[in-house]
C-alpha cells in the first residue's frame, strides 16, 4: 500500500473525512456508497460498484431474485437449464 501522507482524526461519531483530492482521484461523489474491507490489520475503503455474483463483472448486469448476474453468466446459466430439460 502507498501512503498518501494525509492524516485525519476520527470524530466522536466514528466518522473520517476523505480529502477532496482522494475523492476526485477515485470518482467518489457525495452520497456514493463505499465498501469497507479488512485486510489483515488494515481497513480498506473502496467505492462500491455493483458486480456479477459469479464472475465479478460490472458490465451489462441483470437482477434475478435480488442478485446481479452479468450477460455472459446469464447465458451460461440458460445453457445449463436447457441441458437439464
Amino acid at each position: 500500500m502507498k501512503s498518501t501522507g494525509i492524516v485525519r482524526k476520527v470524530d466522536e461519531l466514528g466518522r473520517v473525512v476523505l480529502p477532496i483530492e482522494l475523492r476526485n482521484k477515485f470518482g467518489i461523489a457525495e452520497k456514493d456508497p463505499i465498501e469497507i474491507y479488512v485486510d489483515g490489520s488494515s481497513i480498506v475503503l473502496r467505492k462500491f460498484e455493483p458486480n456479477c455474483i459469479f464472475c465479478g463483472n460490472t458490465k451489462k448486469l441483470s437482477e434475478y431474485k435480488g442478485k446481479l448476474v452479468c450477460e455472459k453468466c446469464l447465458a451460461k446459466l440458460s445453457d445449463i437449464t436447457s441441458e437439464n430439460k
